[in-house]
């Protein structure tokens, strides 16, 4: 997963929260409260955890394609 390890706009490590935020949205808490409980009081940082997007699960099948091309291509090479 690419978490932002700071925030874009104000610098402030929001990494090292994300797991807490992401188990305990999963729970049902509600994202208000989350962010409160974790004291992330700018609205930047909240934004960053708000809007972060787990990218890897659409990555790859790309990757996966793109390796078995190759695999393809190498053996019509041999």
């Amino acid at each position: 997963m690419l978490i932002p390890v700071r925030c874009f706009t104000c610098g402030n490590l929001i990494a090292d929260k994300f797991d807490d935020y992401q188990t305990k949205l999963k729970a049902g808490e509600d994202p208000e409260k989350v962010l409160n409980e974790l004291q992330i009081n700018r609205y930047c940082c909240r934004r960053m955890l708000l809007t972060t997007v787990e990218t890897i699960q659409q990555v790859i099948p790309f990757y996966e394609s793109i390796q078995k091309r190759k695999q393809e291509v190498q053996s019509e090479l041999d």
